[in-house]
């Protein structure tokens, strides 16, 4: 009842917008959005879901002025050639009036170039490197979620307190893992001057020899493992590190893990007190998340994930953008997008956009893994405020080119 109930709501609005943009003599906004859906769907189904129930609740509440939105999805297949082409065909034949999406860093690098060369906007969701508003930023180009270079300061904030000095690290060989590893390292020597890295494995994404790089890391017999893989490679490496005993006397310092996207299918087979970054949907019970999470659990008869709250989040900037830009000309875009602030669906404090980067102040939660009712969960977390994780100003204007 609940359902059709909100489903007449959500129509009787679509019913009261439609005069109001025919008046205006205005069709709807068009956003274009590339994702990797049929590469990633553990994170993009629930992230699809969101996004469409943020834009049903902006265009039931009236729209931007009058005009509502629409979103034209296309899928990249993680490969960064594929997302460059759809950007194109988006611009040029669907007419959309600016980009968003984007899953793996390697393709969100290259929809921040392709922004950059035709000089319109895209809002970057998911995509985690730091060269994405630094090394490579551009002022077409913004992005939401922590990067690689704040999850891992958050995670070295708890890794300097562990009594250990041998750290071995595995990450998917592409521009994330590289980056996260990179940060991580450096991060954690300035912490910890006399930590040693004594093994670094960099598998193939999606193709992981999960008992060779267990051996490997087990060989160089390390205190401490820091685990950037992700997804069904980090299902294999839990299963056979846990199988050949790696993880045993061991601490695990492991970005991602936490989120219910990669702990759901471990089952009961997840690590216990892995240090992780993720998202505690359970317990997290602040106002704003609580009505996410209902609205969310009535429409879709499921809990969300991380990528849920990165979709809805990113529609409620990009609405938000609207309002403040009074229309879709690309420079007044973003100018509204400097500076923007926004509630986020975790409802802890609201999210800016920063001007000196375009890096939003998004965090995570940190805490550790432990088994409840036969599931991985998140235990102890604490929420990490993301502007408190950013150098300061005077080095991102060493990272970052002009514009």
């Amino acid at each position: 009842m609940a359902i059709g109930r909100r489903a007449a709501i959500l129509a009787g609005g679509a019913a009261l917008a439609a005069p109001a943009v025919q008046a205006q003599g205005e069709g709807p906004i068009r956003i274009g959005e590339i994702n990797s859906y049929s590469a990633q769907p553990a994170f993009l189904v629930p992230y699809r879901n969101a996004w469409n129930m943020a834009q049903d609740e902006v265009n039931a509440a009236g729209g931007i002025n009058g005009r509502r939105i629409e979103t034209v999805f296309r899928d990249d297949a993680g490969r960064p050639e594929d997302a460059v082409r759809h950007a194109g065909e988006l611009l040029n034949n669907e007419r959309v009036h600016l980009l968003a999406g984007g899953f793996l860093s390697n393709v969100g690098l290259a929809l921040g170039d392709f922004a950059n060369q035709n000089r319109r906007l895209f809002v970057a969701s998911e995509p985690l490197t730091d060269a994405l508003v630094w090394a490579r930023g551009n002022r077409f180009t913004f992005r939401l979620r922590p990067s690689t270079y704040m999850q891992c300061a958050m995670l070295v904030e708890e890794a300097a307190k562990l009594p250990i000095r041998r750290w071995a690290t595995v990450a998917p060989n592409y521009e994330y893992g590289q980056s996260s590893v990179r940060w991580f390292k450096e991060l954690l020597s300035r912490a910890k001057p006399d930590v040693q890295f004594v093994a670094e494995q960099f598998p193939a994404l999606g193709r992981i020899d999960a008992g060779a790089t267990v051996q490997a890391l087990a060989g160089a017999n390390p205190e401490g493992i820091f685990n950037v893989t992700f997804g069904a490679d980090l299902t294999n490496f839990v299963r056979q590190g846990s199988t050949r005993g790696l993880f045993d006397r061991r601490r695990v310092v492991s970005l991602l893990t936490g989120e219910p996207e990669y702990l759901d299918p471990l089952g009961d087979e997840a690590p216990e007190n892995w240090i992780v970054t993720g998202y505690p949907w359970q317990d997290l019970n602040t106002p704003g998340h609580v009505r996410f999470r209902d609205a969310y659990r009535r429409r879709f008869n499921d809990h969300p994930r991380l990528g849920s709250v990165v979709a809805y989040d990113t529609v409620t900037a990009i609405a938000a953008m609207l309002r403040r830009s009074g229309g879709t000309d690309t420079e007044r875009m973003i100018e509204a997008m400097r500076g923007l602030t926004f509630p986020s669906g975790f409802g802890e404090a609201d999210v800016e956009f920063r001007a000196i980067d375009h890096q939003s102040t998004l965090g995570a939660y940190v805490g550790r893994t432990a088994l409840r009712n036969g599931r991985g969960v998140m235990v102890d977390w604490r929420y990490a405020d993301g502007r408190n994780y950013l150098p300061p100003d005077e080095v991102v204007r060493t990272l970052r080119p002009q514009g």
